[in-house]
């Protein structure tokens, strides 16, 4: 189904309507600042890797499917698996904000597609954990079920704010939600 939010993004040249998801949460919670390093976790196919490219100083993006080369001199993407054992080792350096907007391929079966949703989300936690600075900020997509609290109380330990939120641009049927992560601390 064609929507207002594609047709903008096809119109503004971005590669996906997700893009103004990005933007809502990035305009409401302050995620990213122009001098920022971003790590972008399932940059695929690359629009929120174009949003960064004008909202930070650098943007390295990775996701396990090619992604288009854009025309940006601050953007670098690898291709990997955020599952691979040795991710840490392939992923260089720090972060001052690590984004995901990492899905599974769904099934159809709602407890399924889940599950998978939640362990994506939950892989990206751990290489953000690995890769952010102190006072860093984290920014995933999960699909809602009964796990999500869990998971935002196990991210409770390690940032001082958190907050979810379904941007205006998520489609209403849509069960994914956002969690806004501010504040990284090591110290728990």
């Amino acid at each position: 189904m064609i929507d207002s939010f594609y047709n903008k993004a096809k119109r503004e040249g971005y590669r996906a309507r997700s893009v103004y998801k990005l933007f809502e949460l990035n305009k409401k919670y302050n995620l990213i600042k122009k001098s920022d390093k971003v790590l972008d976790i399932g940059a695929a196919p690359g629009s929120w890797l174009q949003a960064c490219s004008n909202l930070a100083n650098f943007v390295l993006g990775v996701d396990i499917q090619e992604i288009k080369t854009l025309k940006a001199n601050n953007v670098k993407t690898l291709k990997l698996d955020i599952n691979d054992k040795d991710i840490l080792d392939k992923i260089e350096g720090k972060f001052d904000v690590v984004i995901s907007d990492v899905a599974p391929k769904t099934s159809g079966i709602r407890d399924i597609d889940q599950d998978k949703s939640l362990q994506l989300s939950k892989r990206a936690f751990f290489i953000a954990k690995n890769r952010l600075i102190e006072n860093g900020n984290f920014l995933c997509k999960i699909f809602q079920s009964a796990e999500v609290d869990k998971f935002i109380n196990e991210l409770r330990k390690y940032f001082k704010f958190i907050k979810t939120s379904k941007p205006v641009a998520s489609r209403k049927h849509s069960k994914e939600i956002y969690i806004i992560c501010k504040y990284f601390t090591t110290n728990k």
